[in-house]
């Protein structure tokens, strides 16, 4: 039998190329020893397909949360909905991610965002597959990035949609919450929070990539100026309604403003109180339930992230069990909402299991869920 390939940083980006430019439907056409040895020293129990693409959304979930993790997805085609991409639209939409043209994307960012994936899959082949971060990939999320979950909310049985992507891969949701300080001023499109990401897929660019119009940030700035509230914070919980710009060609129609971050003086730093995260989601629902008949069809859909655990610094649980009280009292009461969460990592959607499991109906606590 023939030795193994050697395993280094070098064979490993080539395979990784390689990748890139077939897209994970070609695997099968594709030679790539190193990453195969790789898989194989970490899972002998899947096929060779199966097992790289396990361990490349392994790889990607070690790198840093923001820009290099979400260029790496599009890149390698692991984002929901990309896998089936040409390479070159993949790379385009990683070159927004970075907010550089595709050419200079090619050129540096590309052969670092490989890079960095590579050295995490030799980490992973040199500590036996030990140490991966708790939001690594687990479960059935490798296969499934979005799961129906059953509970029970005022003793009636209701349906919650928990995904686990960038926030701008959402479709067909009526409504998306967006957090944002209580100054309501936007951070720049180039940043990695869920806002940003909203900013920057709602904007209109023309073909050369270049700001058409940015329609989130102009009307949010016109609410402030309407409301009176121009340059001076509002109330942590207020809530502020915007079209969604771009992101109606993916069935958006609405985004809700959340402010709960309060930005700490003369630091860069933000204090989020859970019950702050609890009244604005109240209000969510209030606003949904007043506007909901102003179009057509009506709006019935909404998805939360989990507000405050980014720069926020609430931990997961914190955050989920924040919104989930006023989600549980809102679906109790009768309300028909179509209620969805996202989030960046299975580690969160795990906490959010968790949290529902509670008030899953008795037969389906021993379940993780039904895939969907």
């Amino acid at each position: 039998m023939a030795a193994p390939p050697p395993l280094d940083h070098a064979s490993l980006l080539g395979d990784l190329q390689a990748v890139r430019r077939a897209g994970l439907l070609r695997l099968r056409d594709r030679d790539l020893p190193a990453l195969e040895t790789a898989a194989s020293l970490l899972d002998s129990a899947r096929n060779r397909e199966g097992a790289v693409e396990a361990l490349l959304r392994r790889a990607v979930a070690r790198l840093d949360a923001g820009t290099l993790r979400t260029a790496a997805e599009y890149t390698l085609g692991l984002a929901q909905g990309t896998r089936d991409w040409p390479a070159s639209s993949r790379r385009s939409r990683s070159a927004e991610v970075y907010r550089v043209s595709e050419e200079r994307f090619r050129k540096h960012h590309e052969v670092m965002v490989l890079g960095q994936v590579a050295e995490h899959i030799l980490a992973l082949v040199e500590s036996g597959g030990e140490g991966a971060p708790d939001d690594a990939p687990e479960d059935d999320w490798t296969s499934a990035s979005h799961r129906s979950v059953d509970v029970r909310a005022g003793g009636r049985p209701v349906r919650l949609t928990l995904h686990v992507h960038p926030v701008d891969l959402l479709r067909n949701v009526d409504v998306v919450v967006s957090p944002a300080n209580t100054y309501f001023a936007l951070p720049e499109p180039y940043k990695s929070s869920v806002s940003a990401s909203l900013r920057r897929t709602a904007s209109v660019r023309g073909v050369t990539g270049d700001l058409l119009d940015d329609p989130v940030h102009d009307e949010l700035r016109d609410w402030a100026l309407k409301n009176g509230t121009a340059g001076r914070p509002v109330l942590p919980g207020t809530i502020a309604a915007t079209g969604p710009g771009a992101l109606a060609e993916q069935g958006v129609r609405r985004i809700y403003h959340a402010a709960a971050a309060v930005p700490r003086a003369g630091t860069n730093d933000y204090d989020v109180l859970p019950a702050d995260l609890t009244r604005a989601a109240s209000r969510v629902f209030a606003l949904l339930a007043e506007e909901c008949e102003r179009f057509a069809p009506p709006l019935r859909s909404v998805c939360f992230p989990l507000i405050g655990s980014g720069r926020g610094g609430l931990p997961y649980r914190a955050s989920a069990a924040a919104l989930w009280a006023a989600v549980e009292a809102e679906l109790a009461r009768g309300a028909d909402w179509d209620v969805h969460f996202v989030v960046r990592s299975a580690a969160a959607a795990r906490t959010l299991e968790r949290l529902t499991a509670g008030s899953r109906p008795a037969r389906d606590r021993s379940a993780p869920g039904r895939a969907v």
